[in-house]
């Protein structure tokens, strides 16, 4: 089951901590930093901490910026984000100011911790995992139940650690902040244990005044190319939008997705759309965006069959296209048959400019299925 676009967020001291020991939170974040973090906040579906952060930090998790709380009520949304906690003993304060601030909230947590929490008052939707929590299914009903695509996890260390360790996380978006703790007993942002993949990807680095802010992607072990939760949805979408396709006896049926490096969808394609009989998925989608649109340079784009390398219909193949759109990145379900061209080879042709290839063939069947008919 697809999973919501998951981005770890984070600001630590120079020496990893997340926090030091005395009775006051310690501000790791910029003035300019937190105005970041609303943004962010501002642009997802749902924000989700732990419990242990509202016990110890006592958030509101606001969206602050009554503009951008405006833009999203314009975009159909409500304007705060859904607030998201995990506890699996239920053991919450009904006072804190999680409960009593912003829209909507929901509780994950245990059968026990559900009872629990339900005879303490909290006012939030309550989710019970079964026995023990189980972080698969609880992305997966956000995503299903809730309609969450893009959840921005602020904490704590543990919930961090637990997220990269099962390879959930799609991005994590770190700030360095100028000091050191030094304290063995302040909380880590990381714990120990083994996590999935290897070198993490450098997305951006950026100076926000006197804090830094680095964002990172996970790869997939070996490859160094990123193999992500997010990666499997846009894909899904991908092979949904091929099933759309009127069906064509010198064609494939091809679905695709343009997504900036933020998980945000700019523009969708299918083959032979709005009645034009020779028109390509990818080129579909990558006419509905402006050339010179910056966020091409980190986008990917997802398409159900390897893009084309040669075509009679017009004179630029889908490769070229990609290419010349400045996507550096694509994430393919099926490589291309010999039905209509022998020795197709998109894959070839754009890791040979540079571009990163991601074949996921577990998605190949889905992406086979609308083109069945043909030969």
């Amino acid at each position: 089951m697809p999973h919501p676009y998951v981005l770890l967020s984070a600001a630590v001291s120079l020496d990893g901590y997340l926090d030091d020991t005395g009775p006051d939170r310690l501000l790791l974040s910029s003035p300019a930093d937190f105005d970041r973090v609303d943004e962010v906040r501002a642009s997802v579906d749902a924000i989700l901490i732990g419990a242990g952060t509202i016990r110890a930090d006592n958030p509101r998790l606001l969206v602050n910026s009554e503009e951008r709380r405006a833009a999203r009520i314009a975009a159909g949304k409500p304007p705060y984000p859904l607030k998201v906690t995990v506890s699996g003993s239920g053991e919450l304060d009904p006072a804190a100011n999680f409960w009593h601030t912003g829209g909507e909230k929901l509780l994950y947590t245990t059968d026990e911790g559900a009872e629990r929490a339900g005879a303490l008052g909290v006012a939030a939707d309550i989710v019970p995992l079964g026995p023990e929590l189980d972080w698969h299914r609880l992305l997966e009903h956000l995503r299903e139940e809730r309609g969450v695509e893009r959840l921005m996890v602020e904490g704590g260390g543990r919930i961090h650690t637990q997220l990269l360790q099962q390879g959930l996380a799609d991005e994590v978006q770190l700030v360095l902040a100028p000091l050191f703790v030094g304290d063995p007993d302040a909380p880590r942002l990381f714990g120990p244990g083994g996590y999935q993949g290897g070198r993490l990807r450098l997305v951006e680095s950026r100076r926000i005044e006197d804090v830094v802010l680095m964002r990172y992607e996970p790869t997939a072990p070996g490859t160094g190319l990123v193999a992500t939760a997010a990666d499997h949805h846009w894909l899904a979408l991908a092979c949904e939008l091929a099933a759309q396709c009127p069906p064509s006896r010198t064609a494939f049926s091809v679905g695709a997705v343009v997504v900036a490096a933020d998980g945000t969808e700019l523009a969708r394609g299918h083959s032979r759309e709005g009645g034009d009989p020779v028109v390509h998925a990818e080129e579909a989608a990558l006419a509905k965006l402006d050339p010179a649109d910056p966020r091409l340079a980190t986008a990917t784009v997802y398409t159900s069959l390897e893009p084309c390398t040669h075509r009679a219909s017009r004179p630029a193949p889908c490769a070229r296209l990609i290419l010349d759109a400045g996507v550096r990145r694509v994430v393919t379900a099926w490589r291309e048959p010999d039905t209509f061209v022998e020795g197709a080879d998109g894959t070839g042709l754009l890791t040979a400019k540079g571009v990163d290839v991601l074949v996921l063939d577990e998605h190949a069947d889905r992406a086979k299925a609308p083109n069945r008919h043909l030969p």
